[in-house]
């Protein structure tokens, strides 16, 4: 999958000089959480939520309410926006989208094509967009458990006999995922399976001696 398969194309900014304040009511009134800052259609920094509650006085502050909304209305976020920008191309990997965001600690990454700002993908992009797909949140039908069904060296032919379970007694599989760390064994196969009722399903993964049993959604 790649970022522009999930990136969000109408990109909301604001040029450098927008006040505190000003760029505080855009996120709000867009709900959203970062604001990338470009000036004359080149990308010169972001700003989140958290950098403008950073800077935004405590409740213990002595100013007046007019003082502090003088405050950051006087305060532009180039004096409070993040210039280190992490950038990826529409044609990335999401998985190495995501790589780079977290080794840079930030929620959020700027697509740039051509020095162009043409989109954006945050957090909530990987999760709703990647993550819920993949695991199939909301979608209807049952999750069953085999515990320990990958033992090493011997993952492929685990996942063999329970695909051809699950074909022979006329179920379909929603999704299917691994669990448990990469280099550790045994591992557990989560199957999401299209039917709320798995009985035979799971009688017969038991009679070939796995341990199946239905995961609470």
């Amino acid at each position: 999958m790649k970022i522009k398969e999930i990136m969000t194309y109408n990109v909301v900014s604001i040029p450098s000089n927008t006040s505190v304040a000003e760029a505080k009511r855009i996120m709000l009134g867009h709900k959203i959480k970062h604001l990338p800052v470009i000036d004359k259609g080149q990308l010169v920094g972001i700003v989140t939520d958290t950098d403008i509650e950073q800077v935004s006085p405590s409740k213990a502050t002595s100013l007046s309410v007019w003082e502090l909304t003088y405050l950051l209305e006087k305060t532009p976020v180039k004096d409070i926006m993040k210039k280190d920008v992490v950038t990826v191309d529409p044609d990335t990997d999401a998985e190495k989208a995501v790589a780079i965001a977290q080794k840079n600690k930030v929620g959020s990454a700027i697509v740039v094509e051509k020095n162009r700002v043409v989109g954006i993908v945050t957090t909530d992009d990987f999760f709703y967009k990647i993550i819920n797909p993949i695991l199939g949140i909301e979608v209807p039908g049952t999750r069953i458990e085999i515990t320990d069904a990958i033992i090493k060296g011997k993952g492929a032919a685990a996942l063999e006999k329970l695909l051809q379970t699950v074909h022979k007694l006329g179920y379909r599989i929603n999704t299917l995922h691994i669990e448990g760390p990469s280099d550790q064994y045994p591992r557990d196969v989560c199957l999401h399976i299209d039917s709320e009722d798995v009985t035979k399903l799971i009688k017969e993964f038991e009679s070939q001696g796995f341990k199946a049993v239905i995961r609470e959604r």
